[in-house]
């Protein structure tokens, strides 16, 4: 017997990026291609972990689920960090300006 998942945060929380304090946020542009790896692989994650919480033997033999985890989520990492950052709203208003700036002169 299957679970139906449930979204413990909204939609907006979820797209959100997560930052690091001191940091700004940087924002990556992902293309199609990375963005079904990305699904496929976050759909790959999901199912493991499910399995492994949910599982109902009583010992706990390592049989080796959160191996399998730890590789997909480096997978997923490497991916969205492989994708180029774009560019925030300050950095469009500084190259904005400076191109009036210098279209002035």
């Amino acid at each position: 017997m299957t679970t139906g998942s449930v979204c413990a945060i909204s939609p907006h929380q979820a797209a959100t990026p997560v930052r690091a304090p001191g940091r700004r946020s940087v924002r990556r542009r992902i293309s199609p291609q990375a963005g079904h790896a990305l699904e496929i692989l976050g759909h790959a994650i999901e199912y493991l972990a499910d399995e492994y919480a949910y599982r109902v033997e009583s010992d706990l033999v390592y049989d080796g689920r959160v191996e399998a985890m730890q590789m997909l989520m480096r997978a997923n990492r490497q991916i969205y960090l492989d994708c180029p950052q774009a560019p925030s709203i300050a950095d469009r208003w500084r190259s904005f300006l400076r191109a009036r700036v210098s279209s002035v002169q």
